[in-house]
């Protein structure tokens, strides 16, 4: 696995649940994200939004977040603006059931605002024959930069921020 996504060694997917079961198979997904070719990558971020965000978030939805962060800051990445709107996805995506997986989810969207607002100020690198990946990516981030900036849910206003102390 390399230095990207190296640190997916140390969650324990298999005790976690996305939609159809056991989280165990979340970082194969997200290493065919990183490393596959187009078919494959798009295939995969595919997999994986149904997986974790699509209608409910997971409890394993937080854990996959700082990665998809990683893999949105990583050139080599086919679809990084795929990988954004993935993350923008589950900014608005909750779980009624459990609100504090959609504040975990939400929570862990919020803090790659910094990566969201570096990706967004990158400088644009032309490309003949089309609009550039650099371009394509600066729109998405700058997009979820605003959702992040403006994100109000339930969940995320029914609990204490992390980290306060409740009295």
């Amino acid at each position: 696995m390399g230095t990207v996504l190296g640190a997916m060694r140390n969650v324990r997917w298999h005790e976690l649940q996305h939609a159809y079961g056991s989280a165990s198979q979340v970082p194969g997904v997200l290493s065919r994200i990183a490393w596959g070719d187009a078919p494959t990558s798009d295939e995969a971020l595919s997999d994986l939004e149904r997986w974790i965000s699509t209608p409910p978030v997971f409890d394993s939805t937080a854990a996959t977040v700082p990665f998809l962060w990683e893999l949105a800051a990583t050139d080599t990445v086919r679809d990084r603006a795929g990988v954004l709107e993935l993350l923008a996805t589950i900014l608005t995506a909750g779980n009624a059931e459990h609100p504090a997986w959609t504040r975990a989810a939400h929570d862990a969207v919020a803090a790659g605002r910094a990566t969201a607002a570096r990706l967004a100020a990158a400088p644009d690198t032309p490309e003949a024959g089309g609009p550039s990946q650099a371009r394509t990516v600066r729109a998405a981030a700058t997009r979820l930069l605003a959702a992040i900036d403006r994100h109000a849910c339930p969940a995320c206003a029914g609990l204490p921020p992390r980290g306060a102390q409740v009295r």
